[in-house]
């Protein structure tokens, strides 16, 4: 059984396309706990549709977001704005049987409230995480701090996964300064969709790196 945590070190690094591809590749249901912004339905509605799910398919295979906020900010100023403080509680794991792909609400240190950071509720579930960052300028201290916030919790990092065009060297710094493998390099995608994202599971390695 595969149940893990899609975490990025930043908004709007692709957590939703890899989760997607997590999704697709392994077989399993997803679940984003926390919604922050409804254009399109939320990353939810993004899921169905990069897979192609029919609504049969994605009421099996898409768990209903714990709270969906129409504002897209941070989880705890939605939360706010909407007078619907998020509840600890609501939060805990789903109880469902087969792989699970979880995706958290932005980066890492986001709070969901003013006492409990993202971070803090992915130490609560106690599964281990693939962290999504940018593959360019910028990236080292984004993800590097990143790295160091999950170990210094002992959150278990399955690996990296780098979105964006091919760079010459952050893969191979990256493994070397923070000890966790590259799971999979993914290049911007002329088209997303269920074939496009099911061949890039085999082209990117990302099905035989985690099972490693």
């Amino acid at each position: 059984m595969t149940r893990l945590v899609v975490c990025g070190t930043d908004t709007d690094v692709g957590k939703t396309v890899v989760s997607a591809l997590l999704v697709q590749g392994l077989g399993a249901q997803y679940w984003k706990p926390v919604q922050c912004g409804l254009e399109e339905g939320g990353d939810t509605a993004r899921v169905a549709a990069l897979l192609g799910l029919t609504p049969s398919e994605a009421a099996g295979r898409l768990l209903p977001e714990a709270y969906r906020y129409s504002h897209p900010v941070s989880p705890h100023w939605a939360a706010e704005l909407e007078q619907r403080p998020i509840e600890l509680e609501r939060l805990a794991l789903p109880l469902v049987r087969g792989p699970l792909v979880v995706e958290t609400a932005g980066g890492l240190l986001v709070p969901l409230r003013l006492d409990s950071l993202q971070i803090d509720q992915v130490g609560r579930w106690g599964l281990p995480v693939v962290l999504v960052a940018r593959s360019g300028l910028g990236t080292l201290n984004h993800t590097l701090l990143s790295v160091e916030a999950l170990r210094s919790r002992g959150i278990p990092l399955l690996g990296l996964v780098l979105n964006g065009p091919p760079h010459p060297d952050n893969p191979r710094t990256l493994e070397a300064m923070t000890g966790a493998p590259v799971l999979a390099c993914l290049p911007p995608l002329t088209q997303l969709d269920r074939q496009a994202l099911a061949e890039q599971w085999q082209a990117s390695g990302l099905a035989r790196n985690l099972a490693r």
